[in-house]
This record gives C-alpha cells, sequence and structure tokens, in this order.
C-alpha cells in the first residue's frame, strides 16, 4: 500500500516538531548551566575560576578574531580617505603654483615694460590739447567708413590728428575746412596705422576691413600674437600719440582681427586730439 499525500505532510510536521523540541531542549539546557554556574561561582570554586577564565578567554579571541575584517575595512578607509585628501591637497599646491609662476612671469614683464616705458618718458615729453565736437553726418557705405565733425581749422583742426571717443581711438582727421573737417574712421579700407600690440609690445600695422573691425597686418617675422592682447597706438612715425587703446585681438580664420572697443555706428560727440613730441635736452 502507497502513501498517501496527507501521511507525507504529517511526516514533515513530526519532523519540524521533533526538531523544534530539541532546540527548547539545548535552550534550557544553557541557561540551566548558565544559572549553575552563577551559582558556584559565588562559592570561589577552582575549578568553576578556571574553567571562567577559559571562558573569558575564547570569547575574547573570538571576538576578537571576529572583528578584525571590520577594523581591517575600516583603516583600509580611512587609508582610503587620507591618500585622497594628500592628493587634492597636492594638486591644490601644484595649481596654486602654476598660477604663483604666471604672476611672476607678469609681474617681471611689467618691471621690463616699466623700464622701457620710463626710459622713453625720460627722452621725449608730450603736450596735448582736446577739442571737443560733435558728430554731424556719418557717410557708410560698402568701402567708405568716415564721419564729419562740426569743427575744422578756425579750432585750430589739422590734418592727422586723433580722433578719440571715450578716450579710444576711432580715427584721424583727413580733410579740413574752416568750419568741419572729415574723419576717416578706422574701419575703412584706406586707414592704415602703426600700432603696438600688449603684452610683447608687438609692432604692427592696423589695417581697416571696410566693416566694423581691422586686420593686423606686416608683423616682425610672422610673430605670434595672443588673442585678446591690446591694441594701442605706438607713436611710430609721430603720426598719433602713442598709448592710445583701440581695442582686442580675436581670431578668425587663421586671422587676427581687431574688435573695436567703441562701436562706430553710434558716434554722437568725439574728441580731436592734437600733441607735440619735445625732446628733453
Amino acid at each position: 500500500m502507497e502513501p498517501s499525500r496527507d501521511d507525507f505532510i504529517i511526516a514533515i510536521r513530526s519532523a519540524f516538531l521533533k526538531k523544534g523540541t530539541k532546540q527548547r531542549f539545548s535552550l534550557t539546557f544553557l541557561l540551566l548551566f548558565s544559572v549553575v554556574l552563577i551559582i558556584l561561582g559565588k562559592f570561589n570554586f577552582t575549578p568553576i575560576k578556571h574553567l571562567k577564565i577559559g571562558l573569558n578567554e575564547i570569547v575574547y579571541r573570538t571576538s576578537f578574531v571576529a572583528s578584525l575584517p571590520e577594523k581591517y575595512a575600516d583603516y583600509s578607509l580611512k587609508a582610503i580617505g587620507a591618500h585622497a585628501k594628500i592628493y587634492k591637497d597636492y594638486s591644490s599646491l601644484e595649481e596654486e603654483l602654476k598660477k604663483l609662476k604666471t604672476e611672476k612671469y607678469k609681474a617681471k614683464f611689467l618691471e621690463n615694460e616699466n623700464k622701457r616705458l620710463k626710459k622713453i618718458l625720460d627722452n621725449v615729453t608730450y603736450s596735448s590739447d582736446i577739442v571737443f565736437a560733435k558728430v554731424l553726418i556719418d557717410k557708410q557705405s560698402p568701402f567708405l567708413r568716415s564721419i564729419i565733425i562740426n569743427k575744422g581749422s578756425r579750432n585750430g583742426l589739422k590734418k592727422g590728428m586723433a580722433v578719440l571717443s571715450d578716450a579710444y581711438l576711432i580715427g584721424k582727421i583727413v580733410e579740413l575746412n574752416y568750419t568741419t573737417s572729415r574723419v576717416l574712421l578706422l574701419s575703412d579700407l584706406n586707414s592704415k596705422i602703426p600700432v603696438s600690440l600688449e603684452p610683447g609690445s608687438i609692432q604692427s600695422i592696423l589695417s581697416g576691413d571696410g566693416k566694423n573691425s581691422g586686420i593686423i597686418q606686416y608683423t616682425k617675422n610672422n610673430t605670434l600674437i595672443n588673442v585678446g592682447s591690446i591694441i594701442y597706438t605706438s607713436g611710430t612715425g609721430d603720426l598719433l600719440k602713442p598709448g592710445i587703446p583701440i581695442g582686442k585681438i580675436y581670431s578668425n580664420e587663421n586671422r587676427n582681427f581687431t574688435d573695436f572697443f567703441i562701436d562706430f555706428t553710434q558716434l554722437r560727440y568725439v574728441q580731436v586730439l592734437s600733441y607735440i613730441e619735445e625732446e628733453n635736452k
């Protein structure tokens, strides 16, 4: 006769009940054993003392061994954190060192530039007069970029005088009448003036492109020009007073263009600058 499904289930339940009984018996035995040890320990029995010492040693050693992985993991995490902090501090110090070196080079450049300019000022003195004028006509064409101002020869103006707006160079006088003058803007195709690019005191020629920008041409030995360099008048040929800011360099299609500091389409009032160069004796 084959066992039925109910018999199989009953057998499994009996096994679990037997296992539960064994567990309850073991727990009860351990509790009783512990109570007996505590009671006997009160009477200072030597075997009990040795047993307690042995049990304490076993528990201590077991706990120590069990805690080793946790301690090692904690030590490893701290070591990794310390290493990461050291690397971060090293990177920060390295970056600070680069900045300090850059500042050192800048300071050296400024020191040399100051010596050069001081030498120039020791030999040359500039005296200048400013005449304020109003823009009357703005002649804009695909190729001609010029303005007419309401000051002329009766105000002491002469051809070649520099014309500024907000202390920035915008052009020079090319035609002169008694009461008016025509100013050729730096963006005109016919405009060409000697300039100096800083830093580096790179000498070059600024030409107009017929639009609203200029082109840097004829640099000596194809000197490398950095984007963002500031353009000033160089004073070469005694055409314009040196050191007048014009704009800054930007690059497009491997050519160096000038972004003027002044928007030539928004001119309303200008200043005409005349200067006399006198050699110090």
